[in-house]
């Protein structure tokens, strides 16, 4: 084992032949594998700087956002930038139609108006730690059916050292498909305080339509505030809380980019899978993507009929509708790039030469074989996981029915009553956030047509036997059989009302627990997977597993010279290119940079994704840029780099070779949808807004020079 992890160890350190704009590369290891690399596109910073445990680095202003984006402190007072959409449900949960915010926009005037947000937090990367050694070791001579339990056994004796005192938190994280282990420690702030944010006609100017695109002109930041005690440790919310000193926040650049320059992007991206099989691609393509579609596709025109309908209830609504929408538009696009890239091809001609390759070593020879059985049997029941999560499970009052589970399980026969009374008040405090955005009507339509698609596209015997049930509702036709239905479970079940349902909680009773109709129904499609398939997918997962690892490892001995690095999995990583423009297509060229006139070119008072502010309009018009305009007297909004980036980077600062701030990251571009699979050097970019025109909004637009001016502004 020593020896294997010597020679992966090895083939990382000599490899040389990526291009530096792709990876997503360990902090840890920058200074042994990248930095020549940087420091020649043009780099100025030492290693250290970017990321030093004993000294204070680039690392100590990048947090983890809420856990799904990534943030920026931009002052010595614990200001945070990130993405307008990550801020958007703390921004949406504070609006109400007489205090809009999220139309209106937000600006604090001073530290007591600003806003605090009940369950958000950040986290900042303290050290990384490589314990591939141990972890390795422990697992030797566990079966690959015990394995995932071990990990997490093993997990926990390695973080379980960060709660004594409560100051950082540790969590392990799996690399190179289980080659490697490594441990982030953080420390963890939860109280967070919402600052500001522009209109959302600013800040999600373009909405769906131009989601993914490029050219784009959307101003997407909103910025919060972290609160420490009075000895700047984290601490639970509290009145007399201070703004937390940061060890280091990243100054602002005022100089601009120009294409070419050097740019770097640290964050936390969320999840590739750039060393899956080609059978993988095929499924995601033929079968699970456009699932995931048709399954979301339901629910916003559902939600968009109620949204359209009232303010009040598109205000509770944004959020979701947002967060739903965005991952549904990726799945088009994604499903698209790839057939137009030919990644399946490309994976395929991948695979044969590893096949080639693998001739005569038996630790490798039958590796792919191994995997096309394993999805041989997966195949036909591979839409089970996605028709329960993203269908069944994706019904708002269906999700709300599954967080009786516990209960259920502990209550049956008097198994243990602490527990099922746990479970219940578990319930019970999420129940106000749930009913608070809870449409019944809508949340009818999608039961009836989810119903539907899972009827015609899941197999017949497949079906859990309470189908059976189902269909004896009133119809000629299966339509009808399912709308009647859904309409009897919304006008019976007491999880349809928030006064129903708290009263059951207050006497809570296994017995009508089980008659609820909606509770019956969601419970027997669960069992029906759990009883059926997971084991059948636990099974798959088992299978290839080791076939994975062996297949990362056989890529590395195949190709010595190169750079390898880990798919992204929510840990702390850099991404290192440059600004450079890019042609979608035969006879068209995109520009590296968008400027506010063509906000105005796209403005469209009648249409809600492309209505601007007044003030921006007048602002324009008198050509009032200040100090935050280009050379040439135009206000810059976008620009693009080829920096390799994901889910998870949303909100990631971009950074020159100087370690100042040059925009932050929020979205890829459509051409390159298929990034999380294969990186494509020719079409894959990242937008970004740039620091300019989020300085110019917060000062000019915003009226709050008094935030600029907490900030380190630089040429």
């Amino acid at each position: 084992m020593k020896k294997l992890l010597y020679s992966i160890a090895t083939l990382l350190l000599l490899s040389t032949g990526v291009k530096a704009d792709e990876g997503m590369w360990i902090p840890l290891l920058l200074k042994k594998y990248n930095y020549e690399q940087m420091k020649a596109k043009g780099l100025k910073l030492t290693a250290e700087q970017l990321y030093d445990v004993n000294n204070s680095s680039l690392k100590d202003a990048i947090v983890w956002f809420n856990g799904g984006c990534t943030g920026e402190i931009i002052s010595s007072k614990g200001l945070v930038l990130t993405n307008h959409h990550c801020g958007y449900d703390a921004i949406a949960s504070n609006s109400t139609p007489g205090n809009n915010i999220l139309d209106n926009g937000f600006w604090a005037k001073n530290n007591g108006e600003e806003k605090p947000i009940a369950g958000m937090w950040v986290s900042i990367v303290q050290r990384i730690e490589d314990k591939t050694d141990f972890v390795i070791g422990q697992l030797s001579g566990v079966s690959e059916k015990d394995r995932p339990a071990k990990l997490q056994e093993i997990y926990k004796k390695i973080t379980d050292e960060f709660k004594k005192d409560g100051k950082f938190e540790g969590q392990m994280r799996e690399m190179f498909k289980g080659n490697a282990y490594y441990l982030f420690v953080f420390q963890k702030f939860t109280d967070i305080r919402l600052v500001g944010t522009p209109p959302q006609s600013v800040g999600k100017f373009g909405g769906d339509a131009d989601n993914w695109m490029w050219p784009r002109h959307t101003g997407d930041f909103s910025m919060f505030r972290i609160y420490a005690n009075k000895n700047n440790e984290a601490a639970g919310y509290a009145p007399d809380n201070i703004p937390y000193t940061p060890k280091h926040s990243l100054p602002i650049s005022m100089k601009g980019v120009k294409e070419g320059d050097y740019a770097m992007i640290y964050g936390f991206p969320g999840r590739t899978n750039r060393y899956e099989f080609s059978q993988g691609i095929d499924l995601a393509i033929e079968k699970v993507n456009p699932t995931i579609v048709k399954l979301r596709d339901i629910r916003l025109k559902a939600w968009k009929e109620v949204m359209d309908k009232n303010e009040g209830d598109r205000l509770k609504l944004s959020a979701d509708y947002a967060s739903i929408a965005n991952y549904w538009k990726y799945f088009i696009g994604q499903t698209e790039q790839m057939k137009r890239l030919k990644v399946y091809d490309f994976k395929k001609e991948s695979e044969a030469k590893f096949n080639e390759f693998a001739k005569g070593k038996p630790q490798y020879e039958s590796v792919l074989a191994n995997v096309e059985n394993a999805y041989v049997a997966y195949r036909p029941i591979a839409l089970q996981r996605t028709y329960l999560g993203e269908g069944i499970l994706g019904v708002s009052m269906n999700g709300m029915a599954s967080s009786l589970f516990p209960y259920a399980t502990n209550a049956k026969d008097n198994k243990d009553t602490a527990a099922a009374n746990k479970a219940i008040k578990a319930a019970l405090a999420n129940s106000e956030d749930f009913y608070s955005s809870f449409f019944p009507s809508a949340d009818e339509k999608i039961l009836a047509q989810i119903l539907e698609l899972y009827y015609n596209n899941i197999p017949a015997d497949q079906h859990p036997a309470y189908m059976a049930v189902i269909l004896k509702s009133k119809g000629k036709t299966t339509a009808e059989k399912f709308a009647n239905y859904a309409k009897m479970v919304y006008a019976k079940s007491f999880f349809a009302s928030k006064a129903k349902f708290e009263e059951f909680c207050k006497a809570p009773s296994y017995k009508k627990l089980m008659a609820d109709p909606c509770y019956a129904m969601v419970d027997a499609f669960y069992s029906n997977y759990l009883t059926k398939y997971k084991p059948q997918v636990d099974a798959f997962t088992a299978a290839i597993g080791p076939e994975a690892r062996a297949y990362v490892r056989g890529l590395m001995e195949m190709n010595p010279t190169k750079t390898f690095y880990p798919d992204a999995n929510s840990s702390l990583r850099l991404t290192y290119g440059s600004v450079q423009a890019y042609e979608p297509k035969d006879a068209v060229k995109f520009d590296y940079m968008t400027t506010l006139d063509g906000v105005m070119e796209k403005y469209n008072p009648k249409d809600f994704e492309f209505n601007a502010p007044q003030k921006l309009l007048d602002l324009y018009t008198a050509k009032d840029f200040g100090n935050y305009k280009r050379e040439d007297g135009k206000m810059p909004v976008a620009f693009i780099t080829n920096n390799d980036i994901t889910g998870g980077n949303s909100g990631s600062p971009v950074i020159d070779g100087e370690g100042r701030l040059i925009g932050l990251a929020f979205d890829g571009n459509w051409e390159a949808m298929s990034g999380d699979i294969v990186f494509d050097e020719k079409y894959k970019r990242t937008i970004n807004v740039d620091i300019r025109y989020v300085m110019f909004l917060i000062d000019k637009l915003g009226g709050a020079p008094h935030i600029v001016g907490e900030m380190n502004l630089v040429k």
